[in-house]
């Protein structure tokens, strides 16, 4: 079944001339892509794309496609957000088929509740496709269950990243919870911040942390430490963004769930 086919099959009508789709591209991996995304983004006419899209991803879109990058990192944006904003009314006013390619879920710390807003103000037809966010992409390729009933009650995504006008101001009270798993996007600046505040309101010094530099890519690279130790690890192991930040006894099933890849068993075997 072809691409087309199996949209129409999904009841999905075709991106029409001028109207918007906000699609979660997920957190890296293209085979995480969901089937509704990919037939959109090879309708597309324009691509408006952040920095954590992937290339693999952006490569299934058709080549006449225009790309226009927009993305953003601490202290340095290709683009404001206003600007994203216009650019995406200007391409729809123009009657451009426009898909908004967000990493990871749109509506998950992506701004696309902001791009919403801007649409509907401006009349333009959009639609959402959500995406595999980070925070389960990289908790499952680090090898550890976000939840899990023997360890913790519920689940809370927390941005680690405060406006620039302003501190980190969070109920640091209702998150310290040793029966809750806290994901930290954007993090990495406030570690420290993180790791006294949770401290403070009762959490152990041992607390299991994971950092997931780049996950779900070929370049993942994780670490396990503790609350304690969270900022003297990031600094040694001199991770860099994106790092998502997980504090939870979850974080401990890593050595119990992890399996050793095929490939490298048959390898081990064949050298014995």
């Amino acid at each position: 079944m072809t691409i087309d086919a199996l949209g129409r099959d999904l009841g999905e009508p075709a991106l029409g001339p001028g109207e918007v789709a906000i699609v979660g591209a997920g957190p890296g991996d293209p085979g995480l892509l969901t089937l509704r995304a990919l037939d959109l983004i090879q309708q597309a006419d324009c691509l408006v794309y952040d920095r954590l899209v992937s290339a693999e991803v952006l490569a299934l879109a058709p080549r006449a496609a225009q790309r226009f990058y927009v993305g953003k990192a601490a202290r340095c944006h290709a683009l404001t957000q206003d600007q994203t904003n216009q650019l995406l009314v200007r391409l729809a006013v123009e009657g451009k088929r426009v898909v908004r390619l967000k990493g990871g879920d749109p509506y998950i710390f992506g701004r696309g509740g902001e791009e919403a807003e801007m649409l509907v103000d401006n009349g333009i037809n959009f639609r959402v496709v959500p995406g595999i966010t980070s925070a389960q992409g990289c908790a499952s390729y680090a090898g550890f269950p976000l939840t899990h009933r023997d360890y913790v009650q519920g689940v809370t995504f927390v941005t680690g990243h405060a406006r620039a006008d302003g501190s980190l101001d969070l109920d640091w009270s209702a998150l310290a919870s040793r029966r809750h798993t806290l994901v930290f996007y954007m993090g990495l600046s406030n570690a420290g911040l993180i790791s006294r505040e949770l401290s403070t309101r009762g959490l152990p010094s041992s607390h299991p942390v994971a950092l997931i530099e780049r996950g779900t890519t070929p370049q993942q690279r994780q670490v396990v430490t503790s609350l304690g130790q969270l900022e003297q690890t990031i600094a040694r192991e001199r991770l860099a963004s994106p790092t998502l930040i997980v504090v939870g006894e979850v974080v401990g099933l890593i050595d119990r769930l992890v399996q050793e890849p095929p490939a490298i068993a048959a390898w081990c075997e064949a050298a014995l």
